[in-house]
């Protein structure tokens, strides 16, 4: 009887440990499984969106080069023009006709100049480049001349302004 008692307690908690233990097993192989699938799904993301990104420069750049082909067959017009020419004033008009092109074709993609002369000087927007005396008190810490302009495309300031600075 002893023996059978033993036996009967024994199975329920010998039965158990391993019931749970196989249960926990279980659990341990799901949740291995699901993070092995996350990672997969992050990599397959991350490859995907790398890709896309790399796409849209490429679409991007074609569109750029699109919309400047018609500037760069003005150019090669104005060259076959102005050739032959020794009049200073049609070469002038040449490139003023295909500046002008180029201007509104990037005006068109969002390129916008900035205004600077005259204005206070802004870190976030102007590079100086010297300081000179200012030739009025009111140009004092102000932009007095641009060297070179600077750009925004939308919101954004691509190439900052170059100015010289009044004393």
């Amino acid at each position: 009887m002893f023996d059978e008692q033993g036996a009967t307690s024994a199975a329920p908690d010998g039965g158990a440990p391993k019931a749970e233990a196989s249960r926990t097993d279980q659990e341990v192989a799901d949740l291995k499984d699901k993070y092995l699938r996350l990672a997969a799904e992050f990599e397959n993301y991350k490859r995907r969106t790398t890709k896309e990104r790399a796409d849209l420069f490429k679409t991007a750049n074609q569109e750029l080069m699109t919309v400047l082909l018609p500037v760069l067959d003005d150019f090669e017009r104005a060259r076959q023009h102005t050739q032959n020419s020794d009049d200073a004033s049609v070469v002038r008009e040449s490139i003023d006709i295909v500046y002008n092109k180029l201007a509104k074709a990037l005006q068109q993609k969002g390129l916008q100049t900035m205004d600077a002369k005259g204005g206070a000087f802004d870190p976030e927007l102007h590079e100086a480049i010297a300081q000179i005396p200012a030739p009025s008190e009111d140009l004092k810490g102000k932009v007095v001349d641009e060297v070179e302009k600077g750009y925004y495309l939308g919101d954004k300031v691509i190439r900052h302004a170059k100015v010289v600075l009044g004393q």
